[in-house]
């Protein structure tokens, strides 16, 4: 699984390798992958080099999501069937993906193989992007936090909802105790008014410094990266499966994702 950087990566000056972030949810159904990938092409619209690895093994949709059908995924790179420079593939909006196999029962629980060989896939990847997101599973699972662990960054996505808002809650809880992340991200998708996401970040900021951040000299800061609109264009985007910041690139909810991407490159780390 050898990979060789890229001339254009190994003379970038001062760079010790791409920014890594987690994008992760407490349920399913939140539109984490979609963030993901309307998040890398908005980096990359930055002049960004962006890879983005599906790292919700054997429940991977990233490829519906981009409408790609790849002949080569990171099942084939695990299993020396193919290269990483075969498996990764542009995609729509200028970025980078390496897909993951559906339904491979096989990763969805946590072996010291799975364990290596993720960690030696994304260690090699780094040198040559700016990016790498890494759009986990839903959930706590082994194989969830394990992808989440391999990021610097993290950035938990959540709607809403009160079932999104009580597991989101419980994501990050898991996040600050077994990772002991004092710094999450939180992204609030499918926002009905403008400020909501202010809101709910102020909420469950509140409920998280209560109960993980009361240990004394310990705090915990949940910083709220962005809100995306619910925005009827994304239902649109989605059954057409295709990129919003390309199908419709001034609606709300695209300017949200900007705007996230804008955040990101302008701040500081998360960890």
């Amino acid at each position: 699984m050898s990979m060789t950087p890229s001339p254009a990566a190994s003379s970038s000056p001062k760079r010790s390798g791409a920014r890594t972030l987690a994008v992760t949810s407490g349920k399913g159904g939140v539109g984490k992958t979609f963030v993901t990938a309307n998040l890398a092409a908005a980096l990359a619209a930055q002049g960004q080099r962006v890879l983005v690895l599906d790292a919700d093994l054997g429940l991977a949709n990233l490829d519906v999501v981009l409408n790609l059908h790849p002949k080569l995924t990171l099942h084939d790179v695990f299993t020396e069937k193919a290269t990483l420079e075969q498996a990764i593939l542009p995609a729509p909006g200028g970025f980078h993906v390496l897909l993951a196999g559906s339904g491979m029962v096989e990763y969805s629980r946590l072996t010291p193989e799975v364990r290596d060989k993720l960690l030696h896939i994304v260690e090699i990847v780094k040198p040559r992007f700016d990016w790498v997101l890494l759009d986990t599973g839903a959930g706590i699972s082994d194989v969830v936090l394990f992808a989440v662990s391999l990021a610097t960054d993290v950035m938990v996505v959540a709607t809403p909802e009160p079932t999104s808002l009580t597991d989101a809650y419980a994501t990050i809880k898991v996040l600050a105790t077994q990772q002991d992340r004092r710094h999450v991200g939180l992204l609030v998708n499918q926002a009905s008014r403008a400020g909501e996401g202010k809101l709910i970040c102020g909420q469950l900021q509140q409920v998280l410094q209560r109960f993980v951040g009361a240990t004394p000299g310990q705090s915990f800061k949940l910083d709220l990266l962005g809100e995306v609109r619910n925005d009827a264009t994304v239902r649109q985007a989605v059954l057409k499966r295709q990129l919003l910041l390309e199908q419709y690139p001034g609606c709300e909810a695209a300017q949200g994702v900007k705007a996230l991407a804008v955040r990101l490159l302008s701040g500081g780390s998360l960890a």
